[in-house]
This record gives structure tokens, C-alpha cells and sequence, in this order.
């Protein structure tokens, strides 16, 4: 998964306008403004933690947005493992029109390189395992596709991106359609390229779902020895997927039971941002 270059120009645009109220970088600014124009500075962003690194694109287009002369070196690519007190990045230029990316550019990446860290946390836990780790629609508004990004560059996977790419028949959709088996079968008739999920709470759901032809089947709340069951009743017939209270010490009891998926919403609602440290130099 890649984002495309149009949809970071947008979101740092929002996020530099949500800054500056919709004036430009020279105008917003008026802490900035008390440093003389022509006053030129070095400056380098620290990790204070080891990170998981995401945003080396959004960086470059904050900068870009508020003064394309600054010069700006990122040092390390998205995915890589940093240890604390490791420079990031270096910017070059106005002291003005650093100051005043500084922030918006931060707050991209210690959120970003947050839900990467953190989904590789998780990844660690399933190593050794066959269980592939998955992310949820919990995102952050306006910030899925940057978010499913992190969670790709720390070693997980994407779930559906939306409502669009794929069906996640749950509780309500299957009440509203009347059968478990109504609503798959309508599924498959309206979009027959497209994977079909379903939520069971039990295994008489289970048991529904695979009758019905489901691709996926998500096993919502299951201890572990009914995943084990679950597991021998559905005989590869599906696909497996554990979610709910997903924690760092209960994943691999989970996918030792034998599932082909787990996810987890903690890994983009429930992320610790990295602490991020600019350190600036006057000429």
C-alpha cells in the first residue's frame, strides 16, 4: 500500500491551514514573526524513544507548503527501527519558516510512526506463528490511509479499507437481512468479486456462516477453547479472524489456537505518539 502523493498535499494543507487560519505561512504565523526575516538556522528533529519511523513523505511536503527553500534531509525511510536520541530529519533555511512547520510536521509523524511502533509491538508477539495481524476501520477521521500505511510499515496488514472493497456482514446487518445465509447470498449477487466477511458470536453462527459460503468469518469475543473448536468445525472451509479485546499478552494464545487472522483496533485508537524533540541553532 502507497499513498498517493495527492492525498498528502491535502491533508498537510488542512492541517497547515487549521494552523495558520487560512493565511499563509508568512501572515499566520506571528510568534515567527518576531524573528527577523532574513535571520537564516539549522535544526534537526530527535527521537526520545525507540521508534518505528513513518512519514518521511509528509515531512517533506509540510516543508514544501510553507517554504520550498528550506532544505530539508530525512535521514532514516518509513519502517525503520530507530533508537532513542537518532536524528530524523535535518532542515536548512528560513529560522522563521522552520519554526513554523515544525509543529504540523511533528504532530504527522509522532501520530504515524505512534501506529506503526505500536503495531510492531504486536507483530513481535505473533512471531513464530502463521496468524497474520490486521488492522479495523478505528482510524482516526480524515487519517485511514495514512494510518493503514503505519500499520503496513510496522509489519501488519490491512483490513478493509472501507466500506467499499469488501463485506463485514455483523449482528445488525444479519437482523436486517433476516438469515445469515440471506445476507451472504445478496452479497455474493451484488458484488461477486468481492470477499465476504461474516461476525458470529457462536458456533451455531459459525456453523451458519460456513453453510452459507461466507470467504471470512470473524469470530467475535470467542475464549480460546471455542476458537480451538471453531477452528476443527470450520476445517479450512474459511477463512478464521479473532477480534475483540485484543491485548499485547493474550495475541499469541489466540493464534496458537490455530486462526488465520487477528485483528485489532487498539493498533490505530489506542497508539501512544512518539515523543518527538526538534533542536534548533541560529547561524
Amino acid at each position: 500500500m502507497s499513498i498517493s502523493h495527492t492525498l498528502i498535499t491535502q491533508l498537510v494543507t488542512l492541517a497547515l491551514d487549521e494552523d495558520l487560519n487560512y493565511q499563509t505561512a508568512q501572515e499566520g504565523d506571528i510568534t515567527a514573526q518576531l524573528i527577523p526575516q532574513n535571520e537564516q538556522a539549522s535544526a534537526k528533529v530527535i527521537t526520545r524513544e525507540d521508534c518505528i519511523f513513518c512519514g518521511k513523505d509528509i515531512i517533506l511536503e509540510v516543508f514544501k507548503q510553507v517554504d520550498p527553500s528550506v532544505k530539508v534531509n530525512v535521514l532514516i525511510n518509513d519502517g525503520d527501527a530507530v533508537k532513542a536520541n537518532s536524528t530524523l530529519f535535518t532542515a536548512t533555511g528560513s529560522a522563521r519558516s522552520i519554526l513554523t512547520a515544525e509543529r504540523t510536521a511533528l504532530n504527522f509523524v509522532q501520530t504515524l510512526s505512534g501506529t506503526a511502533t505500536t503495531t510492531a509491538h504486536y507483530v513481535k508477539e505473533l512471531s513464530g506463528t502463521t496468524t497474520q495481524l490486521l488492522d479495523t476501520r478505528k482510524t482516526i477521521p480524515g487519517l485511514r490511509a495514512l494510518q493503514k500505511y503505519a500499520v503496513k510499515c510496522g509489519g501488519g496488514a490491512n483490513h478493509r479499507i472501507g466500506l467499499f472493497d469488501a463485506f463485514l456482514i455483523k449482528e445488525n446487518h444479519i437482523a436486517a437481512c433476516g438469515t445469515i445465509n440471506k445476507a451472504v447470498t445478496q452479497a455474493k449477487q451484488n458484488h461477486p468479486n468481492k470477499p465476504v466477511e461474516v461476525e458470529v458470536e457462536s458456533l451455531p453462527e459459525l456453523k451458519q456462516a460456513i453453510e452459507a459460503g461466507a470467504d471470512i468469518i470473524m469470530l467475535d469475543n470467542f475464549s480460546v477453547e471455542q476458537i480451538k473448536q471453531a477452528v476443527i468445525l470450520t476445517n479450512k472451509r474459511a477463512k478464521l479472524e479473532v477480534s475483540g479485546n485484543m491485548t499485547l499478552e493474550t495475541l499469541k494464545t489466540y493464534s496458537q489456537a490455530g486462526v488465520d487472522f487477528i485483528s485489532s483496533g487498539a493498533l490505530t485508537k489506542n497508539l501512544q505518539s512518539i515523543d518527538l524533540s526538534m533542536r534548533f541553532e541560529q547561524f
